[in-house]
């Protein structure tokens, strides 16, 4: 390889890793390696200001079914890995506590 098709690769892989991460907590994990993530943010109301609190939620791909329900995990977007999974659970930021 020459020096610029080396410089373009790792421009390229470095466009690629610019990947959009989410914090949430996982609401469900009764299915096999995935997870229901609910992601909570905050917007203003367009005419009265007032912040409005909205949730989303997002089905993650958990490939060693470590995540419970309660826990604050990183998510992370990905390729389609099915009908309704674009997200990967990149960490478990922290464990639900059980009583």
């Amino acid at each position: 390889m020459t020096a610029a098709e080396t410089n373009t690769v790792e421009t390229a892989k470095e466009e690629q890793a610019v990947r959009t991460q989410k914090v949430g907590k996982v609401v469900s994990n009764q299915m096999e390696k995935t997870v229901v993530v609910s992601v909570d943010y905050v917007k203003r109301h367009p005419i009265y200001h007032k912040r409005i609190r909205r949730t989303s939620k997002f089905m993650a791909h958990d490939e060693q079914n470590t995540c419970k329900t309660g826990d604050i995990v990183r998510i992370e977007e990905t390729r389609p890995l099915s009908k309704n999974k674009r997200w990967i659970v990149r960490e478990i930021i922290e464990r639900s506590v059980e009583i």
